[in-house]
């Protein structure tokens, strides 16, 4: 397989001493997939290697990519995500995803971890108890998306008002309150999950939104999607643009 000197370097970088698993079996789309992933989609902005990381694994979680996940988790941790970080973003994809979609994830990340060495459980993270988790997580909603979203735990018509409890309490109450990522790096993974599942397109237009009300902005937001773009396609992708083009307009 030829790679550019540049994709050759951060393959090194990913993955010291190792290869693209694809290159003995099919040299030619490693070939361009290589190039085209580690060095042209790399190279395009100055997004730095733990976000693009923690990026590219919310997006493989977002379109059930469990074996590309495996393959890109031990690169992600030599990059410098931290094993606490992948937990919470494996953690948080259930509020978007549901168990039903995660659980292989859950599996896939607590073998590589054992792999390296770590002890699990790790350290919990958790900041609220089962009193205060809808206070709590409806005040994280207000810091992200503003003042607008007072009272929302009690809001709506009386037969689905448990639903914007659940919102608060379990979404943002149980997840976002958590220590280990901060609201920005928990917009930005909300993003990649949503962005990467398709057909959620009204709620990532919301994101789009709160991800820039927390300092993500649309130049930042375009830069995720360029990284992901590789493992999610591009209408996906397209998409995501289009909700973040909008967002921006309505701000």
């Amino acid at each position: 397989m030829i790679m550019t000197e540049a994709a050759e370097k951060y393959i090194n970088r990913l993955y010291p001493g190792g290869e693209y698993k694809l290159a003995s079996t099919d040299p030619e789309f490693s070939e361009f997939f290589t190039n085209f992933s580690c060095d042209e989609v790399v190279s395009q902005d100055d997004l730095d290697d733990r976000t693009r990381m923690m990026a590219i694994l919310s997006a493989l979680i977002g379109c059930q990519g469990i074996d590309e996940f495996r393959e890109i988790l031990p690169g992600a941790l030599n990059l410098g995500v931290t094993p606490v970080e992948v937990k919470e973003i494996v953690y948080q994809a259930c509020a978007y995803l549901g168990i039903g979609r995660v659980r292989p994830f859950f599996d896939a990340a607590n073998d590589i971890l054992t792999e390296k060495g770590i002890t699990l459980p790790l350290e919990g993270q958790a900041t609220t108890t089962s009193e205060d988790r809808v206070e709590k997580g409806e005040q994280a909603q207000v810091d992200i998306f503003g003042d607008g979203m007072k009272g929302f735990a009690t809001s709506g018509p009386e037969e689905s008002r448990h639903i914007n409890r659940w919102l608060s309490g379990n979404c943002f109450g149980d997840y976002y309150t958590r220590t280990g990522l901060g609201y920005a790096q928990r917009e930005m993974i909300t993003f990649c999950f949503l962005a990467a599942q398709g057909g959620c397109e009204p709620q990532l237009t919301s994101h789009a939104a709160g991800n820039m009300k927390v300092g993500n902005d649309k130049l930042f937001l375009i830069k995720i999607i360029s990284q992901c773009l590789p493992y999610i396609g591009y209408p996906r992708s397209l998409n995501a643009l289009r909700c973040v083009n909008e967002a921006a307009s309505q701000l």
